[in-house]
């Protein structure tokens, strides 16, 4: 997973970062967190195709978040794009974009899915799940969290020991450990290589910490928001 700043800093004036892609390139999708204005020319340089984008969260209602979100919409559906796009935000964006939309004449070529967030799990990818918490200031802060993958199987040691080819193997790859009629413990990470640890990253929506803020982003690694 390849997390890029989408955030366009002048030398003249404070920033402060809320914009990142999270590019993953083994299933070729790509999640924004806010399209600040000039994010597709970043995407460009990291050589990042539109295209890939597949779900779009925005975490506060703020013109620095959505001021690029139009654009990218609107180049979404000049490249042809037939697959459905996903964007989750507070209430009160979906008559944004159909402002936009009746005032620039454009019409989206894709189904547009608007979800309204609420806290909790809000997406369900079979690798990463993301959840959504309020803070002491009533601000939306972001878990993102990659499972935990198994170490691969060692097949031929399976087989060493005339373990018949079956339900077995997925059970001892899990962890599982079973006893022999003779007492002999067959484990399961006897048979696997050492398990991937999984990743949780905290997005936080607030420049000072809260007592909340710290014990949501516990073990996990935090991008904040930051002044340029």
């Amino acid at each position: 997973m390849q997390i890029i700043n989408l955030t366009r800093k002048h030398p003249y004036k404070l920033y402060i970062d809320t914009s990142f892609a999270f590019n993953f390139k083994y299933f070729k999708e790509t999640w924004i967190f806010n399209c600040n204005q000039g994010c597709q020319h970043i995407l460009a340089h990291k050589n990042i195709k539109i295209s890939q984008i597949s779900k779009i969260i925005i975490t506060e209602l703020h013109v620095e978040n959505i001021s690029g979100l139009l654009g990218l919409l609107s180049s979404l559906s000049l490249i042809n794009r037939s697959k459905g796009l996903h964007i989750y935000s507070p209430a009160g964006l979906e008559k944004y974009i159909e402002l936009g939309k009746k005032y620039s004449q454009t019409k989206f070529h894709y189904n547009l899915y608007l979800h309204v967030i609420k806290t909790g799990l809000i997406i369900n990818n079979y690798t990463h799940h993301v959840y959504t918490l309020i803070n002491d200031k009533y601000r939306l802060e972001f878990n993102i969290i990659n499972k935990e993958t198994y170490g691969k199987f060692e097949l031929n040691k399976a087989k060493s020991f005339n373990l018949t080819v079956g339900p077995l193997y997925a059970r001892l790859k899990q962890g599982y450990k079973f006893v022999l009629p003779d007492g002999y413990i067959l484990a399961g990470n006897n048979f696997t290589s050492k398990n991937s640890p999984g990743i949780k990253i905290s997005f936080i929506n607030y420049k000072y910490h809260q007592r909340s803020s710290i014990e949501i982003s516990s073990k996990s690694k935090i991008f904040e928001n930051k002044i340029y």
